[in-house]
């Protein structure tokens, strides 16, 4: 299934974020350093410090040649390849931003965090269109359905909050989680959305109604992140208590366990963030441990 194939050192301190480019052998990390990394998977080694940072890096997110870096500050960055500089750094949020996504339908950037607001952005120009209050505290997870009619917010009152992207009016609030919602990700077909909190569950939510139907105890401790592979029926999750667990997308059966406790290789500390390289051969995933590591899907 998954096997652990190279630890890329050189961060110095916790990282946080990591994001693909469209260059299927090049993917980023960011976190308490001072720049934002840029990696190989060609040659599974550091490539160079692609842009510096003022603030810690809490969300990278990667879109149409362009790189969108939220920071501790509550500032965002915007780094074009194209022109290969910042092209914009906004003052958006007056707390941290946990979270960056893109509505392609749209073309509008969202960015939230601590403040619980969510604001929307021109990808034409980078003005502000709309923000609005999807909490009182941070909102953490963002999940955009694959049809980009419906968006998920996870927040940390341990609600959903489900809204139609339309007009970013309020559909729903799931309630079912009994502390902070950590994860979000949306089936890529539509199925069903998949929550995981600092209660270490994962919850499946079917689609259209958001009825739930399954509660997994899936970790010790909080689940970090749930990356769906591009395109085989798997998904993954990390957490808290330093493991990387693989998953049947359709059954919930669980795969692979990858720890340092199980596996003798792993992180040391708590995992932040996972992600499949675009072409799914590879997972890679991050942590407080300060190393990026690279998982080889075995055929």
């Amino acid at each position: 299934m998954l096997k652990h194939l190279k630890t890329l050192s050189g961060h110095q301190n916790p990282i946080y974020a990591l994001a693909n480019s469209d260059q299927d052998e090049t993917f980023f990390s960011a976190g308490n350093d001072k720049g934002v990394v840029e990696w190989s998977l060609a040659t599974m080694a550091f490539v160079k410090v692609k842009m510096p940072v003022q603030s810690s890096v809490y969300y990278l997110h990667y879109y149409n040649k362009q790189l969108f870096v939220g920071e501790r500050s509550g500032a965002f960055s915007v780094y074009d390849f194209k022109e290969e500089k910042i092209i914009f750094r906004i003052n958006a949020h007056t707390k941290p931003i946990f979270n960056i996504q893109t509505i392609k339908s749209k073309n509008e950037l969202l960015t939230t965090g601590e403040d619980g607001t969510v604001a929307v952005w021109s990808l034409n120009d980078f003005t502000e269109i709309y923000r609005f209050q999807a909490a009182y505290d941070t909102v953490r997870a963002i999940a955009i359905s694959s049809d980009e009619t419906e968006i998920a917010f996870g927040c940390k009152d341990h609600l959903i909050k489900i809204y139609n992207l339309a007009d970013y009016s309020v559909k729903q609030n799931l309630d079912s989680h009994n502390l902070p919602v950590t994860s979000l990700a949306y089936h890529p077909n539509g199925n069903y959305l998949i929550s995981g909190s600092r209660d270490a569950q994962l919850k499946i939510w079917t689609l259209p109604g958001y009825e739930l139907t399954q509660t997994i105890p899936a970790h010790m401790f909080t689940v970090y992140d749930i990356a769906f592979h591009p395109i085989l029926p798997y998904f993954a999750t990390s957490s808290q208590d330093k493991s990387i667990k693989l998953w049947d997308a359709e059954s919930f059966k669980l795969y692979k366990i990858l720890s340092l406790e199980k596996t003798g290789i792993g992180h040391s500390h708590s995992i932040n963030k996972i992600i499949w390289s675009s072409d799914g051969k590879f997972l890679i995933s991050t942590g407080d441990d300060r190393k990026v590591m690279v998982w080889e899907m075995e055929n």
